[in-house]
């Protein structure tokens, strides 16, 4: 095999930094399991057998990095290093245990339970050391516990055993599943940024949706996430063929297959890798959207004439949304993101109830949904593909279907263009109109706005006259 340094080469940049530094210092867990697989790492993990504080403290400043205390009980920092617009993580914390092998003995999985000695790794094949035969299992693709007390130790194991068969996909050993249902109630100990994250893992995996509903069977999901449990087995008439909780973990599937299509649009894909908050993408969040967007189902279910109704939910749903997102201590952004999409997850179906939508309800929903246009339109045609009850027909599916793919041309086509000149400003209606600030202001601008756009006024004058008329009624 190619050498570690070749392959990373940030660690020969923190091998160089350890010259003439005392102790052993080991590298272990990730990387060496990527390093056999064959995947990137930019992130890296060290057992140092004493003073990792102190250590990464000394080498931040040699490397000119940030340092991050991140547990002065357990001896555990963190070196940031940024370089040509990458970032490198080196986290070092002392063994566990009087030996680099006890150290091995207590870590997760067995996946994770390699070290090799940084100072002693050269160009050559590094000397690696395992335990309980971790190069077997990540050749089988297994995710094995190293011992018994693996989620007593660490709870948020129980999450990350999860997390990384999302990511690898690997399957959890069936010794490990049982331990993982008997300490299920554990994870409620663990930091909520740290479940948050390996939340997100999983979301940003394409295997989020199978990931998720063994998560759930295992009942992990609901200790985490325990809002969702009101969606359970609430049955929604003729239209649907799931109950609403099956029918939300539906379009989180519905959503990677349409988003992992061969040849599926470059631009799509790149408007979904953006980062909205958090280091969290937009494709990860619009499956946490699909989760939640009929959460409010359960709240406004009523019977009315052997009809089965949600009216409203999609706004009971946005007021659970905000206390999911808190919960999980999600950014302003982030939030704000979630509870846009859930509350108009709706709007491109009232589109596709004409045949063909008139320009100005096409410009509203634009318009109201801004940046996130294109994702709600995307929720939306998931949602629409796990709606297959006996009065759903392939038809209103296909019709569906095409006016959010209509919504998705429309909304990239409008970042090529030129941002339109606006007719009107604040500073015209106080200056020409003579008006004082007020909340009229953005209904005679928005007003305006959708008069241009349809074509209606094209001169400032045209625009002054349409204010004044809008005044007048």
């Amino acid at each position: 095999m190619t050498s570690l340094i070749e392959v990373y080469p940030p660690l020969g940049v923190f091998r160089r930094a350890l010259a003439d530094c005392g102790g052993r210092v080991m590298l272990v867990g990730g990387a060496l399991r990527d390093y056999y697989l064959g995947r990137p790492c930019c992130d890296f993990d060290f057992a140092v057998e004493n003073g990792a504080i102190a250590l990464s403290r000394k080498l931040a400043r040699r490397l000119k990095a940030s340092f991050v205390l991140l547990d002065a009980q357990a001896g555990c920092a963190r070196i940031v290093k940024k370089s040509d617009g990458a970032v490198w993580t080196f986290d070092l914390t002392d063994w566990r245990g009087t030996s680099i092998r006890q150290d091995l003995h207590k870590r997760d999985f067995t996946i994770n339970a390699l070290a090799t000695d940084i100072k002693a790794a050269s160009m050559d094949v590094p000397e690696i050391l395992e335990v309980r035969g971790a190069r077997r299992d990540i050749k089988t693709g297994r995710i094995r516990m190293v011992g018994p007390k693996a989620f007593k130790d660490d709870p948020l194991r129980l999450l990350r055993a999860f997390s990384l068969s999302a990511g690898l996909g690997f399957q959890i050993d069936a010794r490990t599943r049982l331990q993982i249902k008997k300490d299920a109630r554990l994870i409620t100990a663990a930091a909520v940024e740290r479940v948050r994250e390996e939340i997100f893992k999983v979301l940003t995996s394409p295997r989020a949706y199978e990931t998720l509903s063994d998560m759930d069977k295992m009942g992990l999901l609901p200790r985490v996430m325990p809002q969702i449990t009101v969606m359970y087995g609430i049955h929604q008439g003729g239209y649907h063929h799931l109950d609403v909780w099956r029918h939300s973990l539906d379009v989180v599937r519905n959503l990677e297959e349409l988003t992992q299509e061969p040849g599926f649009d470059g631009r799509i894909k790149a408007y979904l890798d953006e980062i909205i908050g958090g280091g969290h993408t937009r494709a990860a969040l619009l499956k946490m959207a699909a989760l939640l967007h009929d959460i409010g189902k359960p709240q406004t279910r009523r019977q009315a004439q052997g009809r089965t109704t949600f009216h409203g939910h999609e706004h009971a749903g946005e007021r659970i949304t905000r206390l999911v997102a808190r919960q999980l201590k999600l950014s302003v952004k982030e939030r704000y993101f979630l509870e846009d999409a859930v509350r108009m997850h709706l709007r491109p179906g009232y589109l596709s109830n004409f045949k063909r939508p008139s320009e100005k309800a096409v410009f509203r929903y634009m318009r109201d949904s801004g940046a996130e246009a294109a994702g709600i339109a995307l929720l939306a045609m998931a949602d629409q593909a796990a709606t297959r009850g006996p009065l759903t027909t392939g038809e209103k599916t296909r019709h569906h279907a095409k006016i959010c793919r209509m919504l998705l041309e429309r909304y990239f086509a409008s970042k090529e263009q030129k941002p339109r000149q606006r007719l009107l400003t604040g500073h015209d209606l106080i200056n020409v109109l003579k008006l004082k600030p007020s909340e009229l202001f953005g209904k005679i601008l928005s007003q305006v706005e959708e008069a241009h756009a349809l074509g209606k006024i094209k001169t400032k004058q045209e625009a002054l006259a349409l204010a004044r008329k809008i005044l007048k009624d």
